[in-house]
């Protein structure tokens, strides 16, 4: 077994892992200035993005739960991995070879590691078996009659598992997996005379993370003799989470940041006509029911903030079930800020049935006439009353006018008062007067004001930040003292700081060595942006100045308040007075250094 990673390693792949890259594979991230980037945080839910990435210093913070550090605490953070897990993924990520303290190269690998393993040469081993020529005929067969030929079976990576009892178990055994390894990872169970393989006989799509590696599969049973469930799901592991995997996320991620939509469709053969079709933003769930989790993840990649606006495309059969699933959307729709639609195709077809039908064009048709999801939602309630009737008109009003005060965006809400007047036939003034009996809307998230907000304290701050983000453009912050720093915490950061100058030079070992209650403050000040775009030198030396001339007065005020008590005649009072005249020169010339900068 591999020791303990070499430290030269640990910080070459520190180092040559850009954060905003790691980082972007998570969180769609944006220019925030000042060589910041931004987002909505993958750690807690948010309606705007406090998020923050500093490429150049390698950290990150987000200032709304306090989380941050370099790009290995936030793979460590994410993906739940030891620190040896995650300079792992990072090494494997950069292709680069670890050495432990032993002098040996990796071998196996953290349980982790094994499953995701075990998972991408299963992946492999079902592709490779649907080209085979006997059974597995049955699995192309099937893809043909929905319109997909082998290139593009081969682009989303499907295969087929063989009509036996442990065909792919010999496989990974012989590999070197054990059938311990093997049930961890979902691909085998308990059978009457031992391990035997999971999926048999059916047709497997790989279930990707977002990252990109495999953690389990989604099989389609192809005989009827199969009593088993239509579609078969690896279960619940270490490393697949049904309801925060999204089918396709992989491939799809790049498009929804780039266009800020995202298109959810049933099943892996919707996603793959979709795409196939140039919706290349198409997802699905796996074997599950789309949640809070997966809008979550959709939020992070759409940049869903209030500051933009986005599409969320929902597909629905147009049967009763379709209906009842939009409607269910329509809860969801509250917690995204982009726009939510809707597109049900008029006979019922599915994407990949409608690709089959009418080709292409037709599938990326029916994303274009996509309709808003308040419309559908509206319009699929009034079906259930007999607007030719008064009682039910009235009755259709009491169902819906509480829908529209739902509608995040107030300037809708006059929009479909109009409407819905239109499609119940009642006076619009009558759906004005039930919209506005509705509930009052509650504001939505905490306030993010901060308590420390006085002129002193974001001096202080904003000198730190310099400091740390920008030592080498202003020296003087070396004849800087703890004592100038009235803020009790940031008093004593820079007294961390100052103890440990050469730390400056690295970062992570300075956020190490701080105290835990210090070490989130040194990430924050690292990626939060300074008020100025780009810091230059005379910018910083004004900064500085202006803190120390700060600090400076708050000496003169005490030592003048001194001087009020002592005695003129007393010993102590000349070399006080002395001492105050030169305090009061030392100001008139920290203030003409900081002059011509407006720092805050």
């Amino acid at each position: 077994m591999a020791g303990r990673i070499r430290e030269d390693d640990v910080s070459h792949v520190r180092h040559a892992s850009r954060i905003d890259d790691v980082v972007g594979d998570y969180v769609q991230l944006k220019n925030a200035g000042g060589g910041q980037k931004k987002g909505l945080c993958p750690f807690h839910d948010e309606k705007s993005p406090s998020f923050h990435v500093t490429p150049s210093k390698g950290f990150y913070h987000c200032f709304g739960c306090q989380t941050g550090g370099d790009v290995i605490s936030f793979v460590m953070k994410i993906e739940h991995m030891s620190f040896t897990e995650a300079v792992e993924r990072l090494a494997d990520r950069m292709n680069y070879q670890l050495t432990y303290d032993e002098g040996q190269t990796r071998t196996g690998g953290s349980d982790r590691k094994r499953l995701l393993e075990a998972n991408r040469l299963a992946a492999l081993f079902y592709q490779e078996q649907l080209q085979q020529a006997g059974p597995a005929q049955v699995g192309r067969e099937f893809l043909q009659s929905r319109g997909f030929d082998k290139s593009a079976a081969a682009k989303f990576g499907v295969g087929y598992a063989p009509d036996e009892w442990d065909a792919l178990s010999k496989h990974l055994k012989s590999r070197g997996f054990s059938d311990g390894e093997l049930e961890l990872a979902g691909l085998t169970k308990p059978g009457q005379r031992g391990y035997i393989d999971r999926f048999r006989n059916r047709l497997v799509w790989p279930i990707h993370e977002i990252s990109g590696d495999v953690v389990g599969f989604g099989a389609r049973r192809l005989s009827e003799a199969d009593t088993g469930p239509k579609y078969l799901n690896t279960p619940e592991t270490p490393i697949y989470k049904k309801s925060a995997l999204l089918y396709g996320l992989e491939m799809a991620k790049k498009e929804i940041a780039k266009k800020r939509q995202v298109v959810v469709v049933e099943g892996y053969t919707d996603v793959m006509a979709a795409h196939l079709s140039g919706i290349e933003t198409a997802v699905a769930t796996c074997g599950t029911a789309f949640g809070d989790e997966h809008i979550r993840i959709l939020r992070r990649l759409l940049m869903d903030d209030d500051a933009f606006r986005g599409e969320v495309i929902f597909t629905f059969d147009g049967d009763e079930a379709g209906q009842k699933a939009a409607l269910r959307a329509f809860d969801d729709d509250q917690k995204f800020v982009s726009q939510t639609f809707v597109a049900v195709e008029e006979q019922g077809l599915d994407p990949c049935e409608l690709r089959i039908k009418d080709g292409d064009a037709a599938v990326r048709d029916l994303i274009a006439r996509r309709v808003p999801l308040f419309e559908f939602a509206m319009k699929s309630k009034l079906k259930l009353f007999n607007l030719t009737t008064a009682e039910g008109r009235v009755s259709a009003l009491k169902e819906c006018a509480p829908l529209i005060n739902k509608i995040r965006d107030r300037a809708l809400r006059p929009e479909y008062v109009r409407s819905l007047a239109g499609w119940i036939g009642v006076d619009i003034e009558l759906v004005r007067e039930a919209v506005g009996g509705g509930a009052r809307e509650r504001s939505i998230g905490p306030s993010h004001a901060t308590e420390k907000s006085s002129p002193t304290y974001l001096l202080e701050r904003e000198v730190l930040k310099s400091i740390v983000q920008f030592s080498e453009l202003a020296l003087s912050w070396q004849e800087l003292t703890p004592d100038d720093f009235a803020d009790p915490e940031l008093h004593n950061l820079f007294q961390v700081i100052r103890e440990k100058k050469e730390g400056l030079a690295s970062l992570s070992n300075l956020v190490a060595d701080a105290p835990p209650e210090l070490a989130a403050l040194i990430t924050e000040l690292t990626v939060e942006p300074m008020r100025v775009t780009e810091p230059t030198s005379h910018f910083m030396e004004s900064l500085i100045a202006r803190l120390r001339e700060v600090s400076v007065t708050r000496k003169i005020s005490e030592l003048k308040s001194s001087l009020q008590r002592l005695d003129p005649e007393s010993t102590d009072y000349a070399p006080a007075f002395a001492e105050l005249i030169g305090l009061e020169a030392l100001r008139r010339s920290l203030h003409e250094k900081g002059l011509g900068e407006a720092l805050l």
